[in-house]
Protein backbone atom coordinates (compact mmCIF):
# COMPACT_ATOMS: atom_id res chain seq x y z
CA UNK A 1 0.00 0.00 0.00
CA UNK A 2 2.71 2.64 0.28
CA UNK A 3 4.46 1.67 -2.68
CA UNK A 4 1.16 2.73 -4.08
CA UNK A 5 0.79 5.50 -2.45
CA UNK A 6 4.23 7.24 -3.91
CA UNK A 7 3.33 6.06 -7.33
CA UNK A 8 -0.17 8.12 -6.44
CA UNK A 9 1.80 11.16 -5.50
CA UNK A 10 4.32 10.57 -8.57
CA UNK A 11 1.46 10.66 -10.38
CA UNK A 12 -0.33 13.83 -9.14
CA UNK A 13 2.95 15.14 -10.00
CA UNK A 14 2.69 14.42 -13.41
CA UNK A 15 -1.10 15.63 -13.51
CA UNK A 16 0.20 19.11 -12.03
CA UNK A 17 3.36 19.48 -14.58
CA UNK A 18 0.94 19.16 -17.64
CA UNK A 19 -1.54 21.83 -16.41
CA UNK A 20 1.30 24.58 -15.66
CA UNK A 21 1.84 26.83 -18.29
CA UNK A 22 5.03 26.16 -20.20
CA UNK A 23 7.43 29.07 -20.61
CA UNK A 24 8.60 27.93 -23.74
CA UNK A 25 6.07 26.45 -25.89
CA UNK A 26 8.11 24.95 -28.49
CA UNK A 27 7.63 22.01 -29.41
CA UNK A 28 7.12 20.81 -26.00
CA UNK A 29 6.56 16.88 -25.89
CA UNK A 30 9.26 14.66 -26.33
CA UNK A 31 9.45 11.14 -27.30
CA UNK A 32 12.21 8.61 -26.75
CA UNK A 33 12.00 5.25 -28.53
CA UNK A 34 14.81 2.98 -28.33
CA UNK A 35 16.37 0.25 -26.41
CA UNK A 36 17.45 -0.35 -23.02
CA UNK A 37 19.82 -2.47 -20.85
CA UNK A 38 19.97 -3.51 -17.16
CA UNK A 39 23.03 -4.42 -14.89
CA UNK A 40 23.08 -5.39 -11.47
CA UNK A 41 26.91 -5.82 -10.78
CA UNK A 42 28.29 -2.47 -10.45
CA UNK A 43 25.83 -1.35 -7.14
CA UNK A 44 27.74 -2.53 -4.40
CA UNK A 45 24.49 -4.52 -3.17
CA UNK A 46 25.85 -6.80 -0.33
CA UNK A 47 24.71 -10.63 -1.17
CA UNK A 48 25.56 -13.52 -0.17
CA UNK A 49 27.55 -16.74 -2.30
CA UNK A 50 24.77 -18.88 -3.41
CA UNK A 51 21.66 -16.41 -2.34
CA UNK A 52 20.16 -14.12 -5.01
CA UNK A 53 17.09 -12.02 -4.06
CA UNK A 54 14.04 -14.10 -5.33
CA UNK A 55 12.59 -14.54 -7.90
CA UNK A 56 15.70 -15.22 -9.72
CA UNK A 57 16.65 -19.08 -9.60
CA UNK A 58 20.29 -19.13 -9.32
CA UNK A 59 21.47 -22.47 -11.16
CA UNK A 60 25.12 -21.57 -9.95
CA UNK A 61 26.96 -19.02 -8.02
CA UNK A 62 30.65 -19.04 -7.56
CA UNK A 63 31.77 -16.02 -6.14
CA UNK A 64 29.55 -12.84 -5.48
CA UNK A 65 26.67 -11.34 -7.83
CA UNK A 66 27.36 -7.99 -7.38
CA UNK A 67 30.68 -5.92 -7.37
CA UNK A 68 30.99 -2.70 -5.70
CA UNK A 69 29.60 0.63 -6.65
CA UNK A 70 30.84 1.55 -10.26
CA UNK A 71 33.02 -1.55 -10.63
CA UNK A 72 32.93 -2.96 -14.68
CA UNK A 73 30.84 -0.23 -15.13
CA UNK A 74 31.04 -0.79 -18.85
CA UNK A 75 31.06 -4.32 -18.85
CA UNK A 76 28.50 -5.63 -21.54
CA UNK A 77 29.08 -9.12 -20.36
CA UNK A 78 27.15 -8.03 -17.27
CA UNK A 79 23.71 -6.22 -19.32
CA UNK A 80 20.71 -7.65 -20.08
CA UNK A 81 18.96 -6.85 -23.03
CA UNK A 82 15.80 -8.01 -24.52
CA UNK A 83 15.63 -6.10 -27.81
CA UNK A 84 16.17 -3.14 -30.21
CA UNK A 85 13.22 -1.22 -29.02
CA UNK A 86 12.34 -1.78 -25.49
CA UNK A 87 11.35 1.55 -24.35
CA UNK A 88 9.59 4.41 -24.45
CA UNK A 89 9.50 7.66 -22.97
CA UNK A 90 6.84 10.68 -22.96
CA UNK A 91 8.31 13.76 -21.79
CA UNK A 92 6.58 17.80 -21.38
CA UNK A 93 8.59 20.59 -21.41
CA UNK A 94 7.55 22.94 -18.00
CA UNK A 95 9.95 26.06 -18.41
CA UNK A 96 13.01 27.04 -17.53
CA UNK A 97 15.02 23.86 -18.42
CA UNK A 98 12.88 21.60 -16.54
CA UNK A 99 10.08 18.53 -17.25
CA UNK A 100 9.05 15.91 -16.34
CA UNK A 101 8.46 12.54 -17.86
CA UNK A 102 6.71 8.80 -18.02
CA UNK A 103 9.12 6.14 -18.86
CA UNK A 104 7.75 2.50 -19.77
CA UNK A 105 10.50 -0.25 -20.44
CA UNK A 106 10.73 -4.22 -20.72
CA UNK A 107 13.86 -6.64 -20.66
CA UNK A 108 14.93 -9.97 -19.94
CA UNK A 109 16.84 -11.32 -17.22
CA UNK A 110 19.46 -13.89 -17.35
CA UNK A 111 22.28 -12.78 -15.47
CA UNK A 112 22.93 -10.99 -12.12
CA UNK A 113 27.05 -10.34 -12.87
CA UNK A 114 28.75 -13.12 -13.53
CA UNK A 115 26.23 -15.31 -12.33
CA UNK A 116 23.06 -16.98 -15.09
CA UNK A 117 19.88 -16.92 -13.78
CA UNK A 118 16.68 -18.56 -15.09
CA UNK A 119 15.12 -16.29 -17.88
CA UNK A 120 12.73 -13.54 -15.76
CA UNK A 121 10.56 -10.73 -17.25
CA UNK A 122 11.59 -7.40 -15.93
CA UNK A 123 8.92 -4.55 -16.63
CA UNK A 124 9.40 -0.86 -15.54
CA UNK A 125 6.78 2.16 -15.19
CA UNK A 126 8.80 5.42 -13.71
CA UNK A 127 8.55 8.62 -13.61
CA UNK A 128 11.19 11.59 -13.79
CA UNK A 129 11.40 15.34 -13.31
CA UNK A 130 14.72 16.57 -15.76
CA UNK A 131 16.67 19.49 -15.92
CA UNK A 132 18.46 20.07 -19.01
CA UNK A 133 21.90 22.60 -18.94
CA UNK A 134 21.56 24.05 -22.54
CA UNK A 135 18.21 25.41 -23.30
CA UNK A 136 19.36 27.65 -26.58
CA UNK A 137 18.14 24.68 -28.94
CA UNK A 138 22.18 23.91 -29.07
CA UNK A 139 22.78 20.28 -30.71
CA UNK A 140 24.23 18.88 -27.41
CA UNK A 141 21.82 18.69 -24.35
CA UNK A 142 22.94 17.16 -21.64
CA UNK A 143 20.38 16.62 -18.33
CA UNK A 144 20.04 15.14 -14.97
CA UNK A 145 16.78 13.55 -13.73
CA UNK A 146 15.49 12.31 -10.12
CA UNK A 147 12.46 10.30 -10.41
CA UNK A 148 10.93 7.12 -9.08
CA UNK A 149 8.51 4.25 -10.12
CA UNK A 150 7.65 0.41 -10.17
CA UNK A 151 9.71 -2.05 -11.33
CA UNK A 152 8.00 -5.63 -11.69
CA UNK A 153 10.03 -9.04 -11.89
CA UNK A 154 7.42 -11.63 -13.11
CA UNK A 155 4.59 -11.23 -10.43
CA UNK A 156 6.43 -9.28 -7.80
CA UNK A 157 6.76 -5.72 -7.90
CA UNK A 158 8.92 -3.38 -5.88
CA UNK A 159 9.05 0.78 -6.30
CA UNK A 160 12.41 2.58 -6.92
CA UNK A 161 14.01 5.57 -6.24
CA UNK A 162 15.87 6.95 -9.32
CA UNK A 163 18.53 9.31 -10.48
CA UNK A 164 20.21 9.35 -13.67
CA UNK A 165 22.19 11.80 -16.23
CA UNK A 166 22.10 11.49 -19.92
CA UNK A 167 22.23 13.93 -22.98
CA UNK A 168 20.99 14.79 -26.41
CA UNK A 169 22.30 15.11 -29.01
CA UNK A 170 20.35 16.64 -32.02
CA UNK A 171 19.88 16.69 -35.57
CA UNK A 172 17.62 19.57 -36.17
CA UNK A 173 14.63 20.75 -34.08
CA UNK A 174 12.68 18.10 -33.91
CA UNK A 175 15.10 14.98 -34.02
CA UNK A 176 18.01 13.63 -31.95
CA UNK A 177 20.01 10.87 -30.43
CA UNK A 178 19.54 9.83 -26.79
CA UNK A 179 22.07 8.42 -24.40
CA UNK A 180 21.43 8.16 -20.76
CA UNK A 181 21.82 6.23 -17.40
CA UNK A 182 19.51 5.59 -14.80
CA UNK A 183 20.46 4.01 -11.14
CA UNK A 184 17.52 2.51 -9.71
CA UNK A 185 16.84 1.82 -5.81
CA UNK A 186 14.91 -0.52 -4.43
CA UNK A 187 13.42 -0.30 -1.30
CA UNK A 188 12.79 -3.90 -0.94
CA UNK A 189 16.41 -5.56 -2.18
CA UNK A 190 14.87 -9.00 -1.19
CA UNK A 191 12.77 -8.65 -3.97
CA UNK A 192 14.96 -6.53 -6.03
CA UNK A 193 18.54 -5.90 -6.06
CA UNK A 194 19.45 -2.19 -6.77
CA UNK A 195 20.59 -1.52 -10.31
CA UNK A 196 21.45 0.07 -13.58
CA UNK A 197 19.06 1.08 -16.39
CA UNK A 198 21.14 1.77 -19.50
CA UNK A 199 18.86 3.55 -22.94
CA UNK A 200 20.11 5.18 -25.93
CA UNK A 201 17.49 5.58 -28.92
CA UNK A 202 15.95 7.71 -31.05
CA UNK A 203 14.39 11.33 -29.28
CA UNK A 204 11.34 12.98 -31.26
CA UNK A 205 10.53 16.45 -30.32
CA UNK A 206 6.93 17.86 -30.80
CA UNK A 207 3.89 20.31 -30.18
CA UNK A 208 5.00 23.59 -31.93
CA UNK A 209 2.28 24.91 -33.32
CA UNK A 210 3.20 26.29 -37.31
CA UNK A 211 0.27 26.56 -39.18
CA UNK A 212 1.55 27.49 -42.24
CA UNK A 213 4.21 25.08 -42.19
CA UNK A 214 6.91 26.97 -43.02
CA UNK A 215 8.87 25.54 -40.12
CA UNK A 216 8.62 28.92 -38.12
CA UNK A 217 6.20 28.38 -35.08
CA UNK A 218 3.18 29.96 -34.89
CA UNK A 219 4.50 32.19 -31.85
CA UNK A 220 7.42 33.73 -33.44
CA UNK A 221 5.62 33.92 -37.05
CA UNK A 222 4.40 37.48 -37.97
CA UNK A 223 2.35 35.71 -40.63
CA UNK A 224 1.26 32.55 -39.15
CA UNK A 225 -1.42 31.62 -42.19
CA UNK A 226 1.23 32.15 -44.78
CA UNK A 227 4.25 30.00 -45.16
CA UNK A 228 7.28 32.58 -45.13
CA UNK A 229 10.91 32.64 -44.81
CA UNK A 230 12.63 32.90 -41.15
CA UNK A 231 14.60 36.39 -42.14
CA UNK A 232 11.14 37.98 -42.81
CA UNK A 233 9.77 36.19 -39.24
CA UNK A 234 7.94 33.60 -41.25
CA UNK A 235 6.27 36.39 -43.71
CA UNK A 236 6.68 35.68 -47.27
CA UNK A 237 9.15 37.17 -50.02
CA UNK A 238 6.32 35.79 -53.33
CA UNK A 239 9.01 37.46 -55.84
CA UNK A 240 11.88 36.27 -54.03
CA UNK A 241 13.54 39.94 -54.07
CA UNK A 242 14.54 39.99 -50.88
CA UNK A 243 11.51 42.34 -49.78
CA UNK A 244 9.16 40.83 -47.63
CA UNK A 245 5.27 41.27 -49.38
CA UNK A 246 4.04 43.01 -46.60
CA UNK A 247 6.24 45.84 -47.51
CA UNK A 248 6.75 45.25 -51.26
CA UNK A 249 4.55 47.61 -53.42
CA UNK A 250 4.86 45.21 -56.38
CA UNK A 251 5.43 41.63 -54.39
CA UNK A 252 5.08 39.43 -57.45
CA UNK A 253 7.55 41.47 -59.48
CA UNK A 254 10.99 41.34 -58.39
CA UNK A 255 12.11 44.89 -57.93
CA UNK A 256 14.22 47.03 -55.92
CA UNK A 257 14.48 48.31 -52.07
CA UNK A 258 14.56 52.22 -53.25
CA UNK A 259 11.16 51.66 -55.12
CA UNK A 260 9.66 49.93 -52.53
CA UNK A 261 10.40 46.24 -53.91
CA UNK A 262 9.11 47.28 -57.80
CA UNK A 263 11.52 46.92 -60.38
CA UNK A 264 12.83 48.99 -62.98
CA UNK A 265 13.42 47.54 -66.07
CA UNK A 266 14.64 50.17 -68.41
CA UNK A 267 16.89 51.50 -65.51
CA UNK A 268 15.87 55.26 -65.90
CA UNK A 269 15.10 55.68 -62.32
CA UNK A 270 11.65 55.54 -62.57
CA UNK A 271 10.02 52.17 -61.59
CA UNK A 272 7.66 50.00 -64.27
CA UNK A 273 4.59 50.83 -61.99
CA UNK A 274 4.95 54.59 -62.51
CA UNK A 275 6.89 54.16 -66.18
CA UNK A 276 4.71 54.97 -69.13
CA UNK A 277 7.28 53.24 -71.24
CA UNK A 278 8.62 50.85 -68.65
CA UNK A 279 11.14 48.94 -71.33
CA UNK A 280 12.58 52.22 -72.94
CA UNK A 281 14.63 54.61 -70.59
CA UNK A 282 12.82 58.06 -70.48
CA UNK A 283 13.26 61.34 -68.42
CA UNK A 284 10.81 61.51 -65.58
CA UNK A 285 9.00 64.76 -66.84
CA UNK A 286 7.98 62.28 -69.83
CA UNK A 287 6.76 59.46 -67.56
CA UNK A 288 9.78 57.66 -68.03
CA UNK A 289 9.02 57.64 -71.90
CA UNK A 290 12.19 58.30 -74.35
CA UNK A 291 12.32 61.98 -76.30
CA UNK A 292 14.38 61.22 -79.40
CA UNK A 293 14.18 64.85 -80.95
CA UNK A 294 13.32 66.60 -77.77
CA UNK A 295 10.55 68.26 -78.79
CA UNK A 296 8.49 67.76 -75.18
CA UNK A 297 6.40 64.79 -77.37
CA UNK A 298 7.30 61.44 -76.21
CA UNK A 299 8.51 59.14 -78.83
CA UNK A 300 5.36 56.69 -78.73
CA UNK A 301 3.08 59.45 -79.41
CA UNK A 302 5.48 61.27 -81.93
CA UNK A 303 4.56 61.32 -85.62
CA UNK A 304 7.86 62.66 -86.11
CA UNK A 305 10.24 61.30 -83.40
CA UNK A 306 13.54 62.41 -84.98
CA UNK A 307 12.10 65.64 -85.99
CA UNK A 308 11.32 68.31 -83.17
CA UNK A 309 7.65 69.32 -83.61
CA UNK A 310 5.04 70.91 -81.79
CA UNK A 311 2.46 68.91 -79.58
CA UNK A 312 -0.47 70.20 -81.50
CA UNK A 313 1.39 68.42 -84.58
CA UNK A 314 1.94 65.57 -82.97
CA UNK A 315 5.21 65.94 -82.45
CA UNK A 316 5.82 67.20 -86.46
CA UNK A 317 7.04 70.41 -87.45
CA UNK A 318 4.70 72.66 -89.03
CA UNK A 319 5.12 72.79 -92.86
CA UNK A 320 6.70 75.75 -94.07
CA UNK A 321 6.23 75.74 -97.67
CA UNK A 322 8.09 78.88 -98.97
CA UNK A 323 11.33 77.91 -96.51
CA UNK A 324 10.67 81.71 -94.77
CA UNK A 325 10.49 80.10 -91.66
CA UNK A 326 6.62 81.12 -90.78
CA UNK A 327 4.78 77.77 -90.40
CA UNK A 328 2.20 77.47 -93.34
CA UNK A 329 -0.48 77.65 -90.55
CA UNK A 330 0.33 81.29 -89.41
CA UNK A 331 1.86 82.23 -93.23
CA UNK A 332 -0.84 84.60 -95.19
CA UNK A 333 1.57 84.17 -98.10
CA UNK A 334 2.37 80.26 -97.57
CA UNK A 335 4.23 80.28 -101.26
CA UNK A 336 6.31 83.29 -101.25
CA UNK A 337 8.97 84.00 -98.45
CA UNK A 338 8.09 86.87 -96.50
CA UNK A 339 8.40 88.35 -93.00
CA UNK A 340 7.17 87.75 -89.42
CA UNK A 341 6.48 91.13 -89.26
CA UNK A 342 3.96 90.81 -92.39
CA UNK A 343 2.92 87.64 -91.43
CA UNK A 344 4.88 86.08 -93.40
CA UNK A 345 4.60 87.76 -96.77
CA UNK A 346 7.25 89.71 -98.20
CA UNK A 347 7.83 93.47 -97.76
CA UNK A 348 8.39 96.22 -100.41
CA UNK A 349 11.85 97.13 -100.42
CA UNK A 350 12.87 100.74 -100.35
CA UNK A 351 14.88 100.15 -103.79
CA UNK A 352 11.23 98.92 -105.01
CA UNK A 353 9.52 101.49 -103.47
CA UNK A 354 11.60 104.32 -105.05
CA UNK A 355 11.05 102.20 -108.32
CA UNK A 356 7.35 102.52 -107.92
CA UNK A 357 7.34 106.28 -106.66
CA UNK A 358 9.66 107.37 -109.57
CA UNK A 359 7.15 106.18 -111.85
CA UNK A 360 3.91 106.95 -110.58
CA UNK A 361 5.08 110.19 -110.17
CA UNK A 362 5.55 110.59 -113.86
CA UNK A 363 2.36 109.21 -114.59
CA UNK A 364 0.81 112.15 -116.57
CA UNK A 365 -2.86 113.31 -117.06
CA UNK A 366 -4.65 115.87 -119.95
CA UNK A 367 -4.77 119.32 -118.60
CA UNK A 368 -7.44 119.61 -115.83
CA UNK A 369 -8.79 115.80 -116.31
CA UNK A 370 -8.38 111.95 -115.24
CA UNK A 371 -7.25 110.78 -118.28
CA UNK A 372 -4.14 109.49 -118.87
CA UNK A 373 -1.50 111.19 -121.36
CA UNK A 374 -0.72 108.65 -124.60
CA UNK A 375 3.12 108.52 -123.02
CA UNK A 376 1.46 107.23 -119.64
CA UNK A 377 0.59 103.89 -120.75
CA UNK A 378 3.91 102.16 -120.11
CA UNK A 379 4.59 103.86 -117.26
CA UNK A 380 1.46 102.45 -116.17
CA UNK A 381 2.15 98.93 -117.42
CA UNK A 382 5.45 99.00 -115.63
CA UNK A 383 3.91 100.24 -111.93
CA UNK A 384 1.44 96.88 -112.75
CA UNK A 385 3.84 94.66 -113.29
CA UNK A 386 5.11 95.61 -110.07
CA UNK A 387 2.48 96.20 -108.28
CA UNK A 388 1.30 92.74 -108.98
CA UNK A 389 4.03 90.64 -107.25
CA UNK A 390 2.93 92.00 -104.15
CA UNK A 391 -0.66 90.85 -104.18
CA UNK A 392 -1.15 90.26 -100.54
CA UNK A 393 0.19 93.87 -99.56
CA UNK A 394 -2.33 96.87 -99.43
CA UNK A 395 -1.19 99.75 -101.26
CA UNK A 396 -2.91 103.21 -101.03
CA UNK A 397 -3.07 105.44 -104.04
CA UNK A 398 -2.75 109.06 -103.42
CA UNK A 399 -3.89 111.82 -105.70
CA UNK A 400 -2.36 115.25 -105.98
CA UNK A 401 -2.54 118.74 -107.44
CA UNK A 402 -0.68 122.06 -107.42
CA UNK A 403 -2.15 125.58 -105.48
CA UNK A 404 -3.86 126.47 -109.19
CA UNK A 405 -7.97 126.68 -109.10
CA UNK A 406 -9.89 126.38 -105.98
CA UNK A 407 -9.47 123.50 -102.81
CA UNK A 408 -12.58 121.76 -104.12
CA UNK A 409 -11.99 121.77 -107.57
CA UNK A 410 -8.40 120.78 -106.88
CA UNK A 411 -9.22 117.67 -104.16
CA UNK A 412 -12.17 116.17 -106.79
CA UNK A 413 -9.55 115.84 -109.46
CA UNK A 414 -6.74 114.76 -107.57
CA UNK A 415 -9.38 112.01 -106.19
CA UNK A 416 -10.45 111.12 -110.08
CA UNK A 417 -6.92 110.51 -110.92
CA UNK A 418 -6.11 108.16 -107.54
CA UNK A 419 -9.21 106.60 -108.66
CA UNK A 420 -8.12 105.75 -112.45
CA UNK A 421 -5.01 104.32 -111.09
CA UNK A 422 -6.45 102.28 -109.14
CA UNK A 423 -8.97 101.12 -111.38
CA UNK A 424 -6.32 100.74 -114.05
CA UNK A 425 -4.40 98.42 -111.40
CA UNK A 426 -7.34 96.68 -110.39
CA UNK A 427 -8.26 95.94 -114.34
CA UNK A 428 -4.14 94.63 -114.52
CA UNK A 429 -5.00 91.78 -111.94
CA UNK A 430 -4.31 93.33 -108.65
CA UNK A 431 -6.95 92.48 -105.81
CA UNK A 432 -9.74 95.55 -105.22
CA UNK A 433 -9.79 94.97 -101.32
CA UNK A 434 -5.88 95.56 -101.44
CA UNK A 435 -5.74 98.62 -103.32
CA UNK A 436 -7.47 102.46 -102.16
CA UNK A 437 -7.82 105.79 -103.81
CA UNK A 438 -7.33 109.31 -101.85
CA UNK A 439 -7.72 112.47 -103.78
CA UNK A 440 -5.80 115.62 -101.60
CA UNK A 441 -5.95 118.03 -103.05
CA UNK A 442 -3.28 120.98 -103.30
CA UNK A 443 -2.55 119.69 -99.53
CA UNK A 444 0.88 117.70 -99.66
CA UNK A 445 3.14 119.50 -101.99
CA UNK A 446 6.86 118.81 -102.04
CA UNK A 447 7.29 121.42 -104.58
CA UNK A 448 7.28 125.65 -104.36
CA UNK A 449 3.93 126.30 -106.11
CA UNK A 450 4.87 129.56 -107.17
CA UNK A 451 7.20 128.58 -109.82
CA UNK A 452 5.97 126.41 -112.60
CA UNK A 453 8.58 123.71 -111.73
CA UNK A 454 7.31 123.51 -108.30
CA UNK A 455 3.48 123.14 -109.44
CA UNK A 456 4.61 120.36 -112.06
CA UNK A 457 5.71 118.57 -109.09
CA UNK A 458 3.11 118.90 -106.67
CA UNK A 459 1.29 117.49 -109.93
CA UNK A 460 1.51 113.94 -109.16
CA UNK A 461 0.31 110.56 -108.42
CA UNK A 462 1.97 108.42 -105.16
CA UNK A 463 1.85 104.85 -104.59
CA UNK A 464 2.71 103.39 -100.89
CA UNK A 465 2.60 100.12 -99.75
CA UNK A 466 2.44 100.41 -95.82
CA UNK A 467 4.33 97.00 -95.83
CA UNK A 468 7.74 99.29 -97.35
CA UNK A 469 10.87 99.72 -96.15
CA UNK A 470 10.99 103.36 -95.73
Amino acid sequence: MKHLKKLLLIALVVVFANNVSAQDEDNRWVIELGTNVVDFYPTGADVNPGAVPAPFAATAINGDATGGMFSDFFNTDHWNNSGIVSRLRLGYYVGSGFSVGLTGSFNSITSVGDVKVTSTSYIAADVDIKYNFVRDYGWFDPYLFVGGGGTWLEDNSNATANAGLGFNLWFNKWLGFNIQTKYKHSFDEDKLLPHWQHAAGLVFKFGGIDTDGDGIYDKYDSCPEVAGLEEFNGCPDTDGDGIQDSEDACPNEAGLAEFNGCPDTDGDGIPDKDDACPNEAGPASMNGCPDSDGDGVADKDDKCPDVAGPAENEGCPWPDADGDGIPDKDDECPNIAGVAENNGCPIVSAEVQKEITDLARAIYFVTGSSKFTDETEIRMEQVSNIVNQYQNLRFDVEGHTDSTGSDKVNEKLSQARADAVRTYLVDKGFPADMITAKGFGSANPIGDNKTRKGRQQNRRVEIFSEYAER
